[in-house]
This record gives structure tokens, C-alpha cells and sequence, in this order.
């Protein structure tokens, strides 16, 4: 793995963060690597993101994942549901990320996770930066939903 093959994209309208949704789905984070700077009005997200870009390896069926950091600006507010923040060491599988425009170009940024567990951004813009912070790592693993 080359510099070349980090991703970094931004986001500034809802279809960007729709983008911003697909190459997230499925990463995990830990409680503690989400953070709240409200002085810098700002949300940061450290997770493992799984590469759906990049197809399974035929010769060793392994998949990649890679540390990936995931920032918001322009962050007035931010709200978790369901989410234990006193268990720092509690695991979050990401779904999707969602807009919903309040007074536009503010709104709502809701990240959803596996078993329910939300957290809600008071926004007065869409401006999400995502970035990956170094090499792949082979896993063994693919996500899989049930779909009942």
C-alpha cells in the first residue's frame, strides 16, 4: 500500500455525505475516540474502516481495514442516544450517516450504529472532512447483515 491509496474526501452538500456514508458503513470505533471540541465547534471520529473499495484478496480471502479519522465542522451541538459514554472502551459499529436539513442550510448530521445507538450534530453546514491516517491491515473478516 502506497500514500496514494489513502482515501481523503470531503463532504459539503447531503449527496457528498452520502458518499462519505458508503465508504464508512461497517467501521467500528471505540467510545472513546469520539470527540467533541466545542471551543473549535467541531466533532472528530477516530474508527477502522472497513475497504469496501478494494476487492477480497482471491489468493488469501482476506479483506482491509484501515484507521481513518472523520471530522465535522461547523458543529454547534452534539447528542448521543443509547450510547454508554461512561464505557470508553465500548465498541460502535457504524450503519450510516444521514442529514436532515432544519433551516437549510443547518440541520441535523445523525451517525447510526449497530444496536440502536445514535449521535446526533447540530449543524449550520455540511462540512466533513474524512482522511485516512496509514497502511491497511489484512482481516480475515466481512461484514454481513441480517436482512430480516
Amino acid at each position: 500500500m502506497t500514500a496514494s491509496d489513502q482515501l481523503k474526501l470531503a463532504a459539503l452538500d447531503a449527496e457528498d455525505l452520502q458518499v462519505l456514508s458508503a465508504y464508512l458503513q461497517d467501521a467500528v470505533m471505540m467510545v472513546g475516540d469520539i470527540r467533541y471540541l466545542p471551543a473549535e465547534n467541531k466533532a472528530v471520529f477516530i474508527m477502522n474502516r472497513f475497504v469496501w473499495e478494494r476487492p477480497e484478496d482471491k489468493r488469501t480471502k482476506t479483506h482491509e481495514r484501515r484507521r481513518t479519522a472523520l471530522a465535522f465542522t461547523q458543529v454547534n451541538a452534539m447528542k448521543a442516544a443509547q450510547i454508554r459514554q461512561d464505557a470508553k472502551d465500548g465498541v460502535l459499529e457504524l450503519l450510516a450517516i444521514r442529514y436532515e436539513a432544519v433551516d437549510e442550510p443547518s440541520g441535523h448530521i445523525q451517525l447510526d450504529f449497530a444496536g440502536g445507538g445514535s449521535v446526533r450534530l447540530d449543524v449550520e453546514c455540511i462540512e466533513a472532512q474524512l482522511a485516512d491516517l496509514g497502511a491497511a491491515w489484512s482481516t480475515p473478516n466481512k461484514p454481513a447483515h441480517d436482512l430480516d
